[in-house]
């Protein structure tokens, strides 16, 4: 990726100081969905390593990643999973408990969104600690499917969420990353 690209992206996002909480560096990535050409390249720059790659299923982690991961499933021709946190689905779901920094929680998806051995990319916004998409990954792994790559507009390298995921062997591709958390 070209390091205008990079420097579009980090231009479109908002540095929100002291949230949630005294310390913490919110990016928010709301004005980048609000900038039509930021959007259409970041999503062109997750989808374009899969030219060629037969995706079954986008899984989305609510709530960010319902949004990309709908525009990269439509433009993949795959299908979208919704992963969301518990009691949000209307059908026969499966669910993972998973930490987060403040305790545990609990995310479903529908037991028959993925079929086994079904080519799937995870998407979200961001990774941190990694906590969230870490049960996302085993969630779908539970079900069978084959995770091609766990995607996300963002990383913050220094909380380790990018190394959780590759321990459970996959992927992890970020379009931008931003020092401390």
């Amino acid at each position: 990726m070209s390091s205008s690209l990079q420097q579009e992206l980090i231009a479109a996002i908002r540095n929100i100081a002291d949230y949630p909480k005294p310390g913490i560096m919110f990016r928010d990535i709301t004005t980048l969905l609000g900038n039509p050409r930021a959007f259409r390249r970041a999503i062109d720059e997750l989808v374009h390593p899969f030219a060629g790659t037969k995706i079954d299923k986008v899984a989305g982690i609510e709530a960010r990643g319902f949004i990309m991961g709908g525009a990269m499933a439509h433009q993949m021709s795959a299908g979208f999973v919704p992963i969301r946190k518990k009691g949000k689905l209307p059908h026969d779901t499966v669910s993972i408990a998973y930490s987060l920094e403040y305790g545990v929680d609990e995310m479903e998806m529908h037991r028959d969104a993925i079929k086994p051995g079904e080519k799937v990319v995870l998407v979200d916004d961001l990774i941190a600690t990694g906590g969230t998409a870490e049960g996302a990954t085993k969630l779908l792994q539970q079900m069978g499917a084959d995770i091609v790559a766990a995607c996300f507009i963002i990383d913050l390298p220094e909380l380790g969420g990018r190394k959780k995921l590759e321990a459970l062997g996959v992927e992890v591709r970020t379009l931008i990353s931003f020092d401390g958390h």
